[in-house]
């Protein structure tokens, strides 16, 4: 195939060439002005080309071909981002979820997960939200002094993958971002992505190493032009005992809204309302 394209081009070039090397006579000169006079006005004829030449150019034009005889390359198909596998939590990969009882990485309030790749670690977070969702890696359960990475969704419907660094209750940029192999989708209302981070990283002030344990810290909230404001909770959930990426573990908090009545404040409550109404009043 390529040896007939390059003898297609040839032939092209030497007819051309040919055209072009061949001057008119005398008498060609003469009839040509005769028939559309001395500034080439309305009546000219081009001579005529030969047929194989122009055969064999509009098989190349249609063929598509670069400069180098080459077919141009199409660019891949996208594909498409693979769902987060809940079934593969607490098995080879350890998770958090945040929500409803029985939620998963589609419908809790917040997911994320996290599994070793050679000397990467990879993480999947999901969130109820248009805006972004993140996680810090804390050594006091408190903000301020955490290394975070975050997914922002922007306004041309992309989700980008960022580092930030807490300064108090407020989330800086970090301009050197470890994170590799970045995939992120919005969909029904939903915040997704995933991503590689390497286990280890010269000890710097933002960045810390994975090889130890961490409080997670867990947020999500809106975004306004690809920039994260505010979380939607005022205290952001954090896991109750430090991750380690060696161990693969399926945690499950419950959100606000099924925690009423688990608080010992409200099972005090409970039971002394019972109290009073077992015993009546006098």
């Amino acid at each position: 195939m390529i040896f007939l394209r390059s003898l297609l081009q040839l032939t092209v070039l030497l007819v051309q060439g040919s055209w072009r090397g061949v001057a008119p006579s005398p008498t060609d000169e003469g009839a040509l002005r005769a028939s559309h006079g001395d500034h080439g006005e309305p009546g000219h004829k081009e001579p005529h080309k030969d047929s194989y030449s122009t055969f064999a150019s509009e098989f190349l034009e249609s063929r598509h071909l670069s400069d180098d005889g080459y077919p141009f390359p199409t660019a891949p198909p996208v594909d498409p981002f693979a769902r987060i596998k809940v079934v593969d939590c607490g098995v080879t990969k350890g998770c958090i979820r945040y929500g409803k009882p029985g939620c998963d990485a589609e419908t809790c309030d917040y997911f994320m997960s996290y599994r070793r790749i050679g000397t990467d670690v990879e993480y999947e977070m999901s969130a109820d939200t248009d805006g972004w969702v993140a996680v810090g890696f804390s050594s006091d359960k408190k903000m301020g002094g955490d290394d975070v990475m975050g997914c922002v969704h922007d306004d041309n419907g992309r989700v980008r993958i960022h580092h930030f660094y807490n300064v108090g209750q407020w989330a800086k940029e970090i301009k050197r971002n470890p994170a590799r192999d970045e995939e992120g989708v919005f969909d029904n209302n939903r915040v997704t992505c995933r991503f590689k981070r390497p286990l280890y990283v010269p000890r710097e002030e933002t960045l810390v190493d994975l090889h130890l344990s961490w409080f997670y810290l867990l947020a999500w909230g809106p975004a306004i032009q690809g920039s994260i404001t505010r979380h939607d909770n005022d205290a952001p959930p954090v896991s109750d005992h430090m991750i380690s990426i060696y161990k693969y573990e399926d945690i499950f908090m419950p959100s606000t809204a099924y925690q009423t009545f688990s608080s010992p404040f409200c099972l005090l409550l409970i039971v002394a309302l019972t109290f009073y109404l077992l015993m009546g009043t006098p």
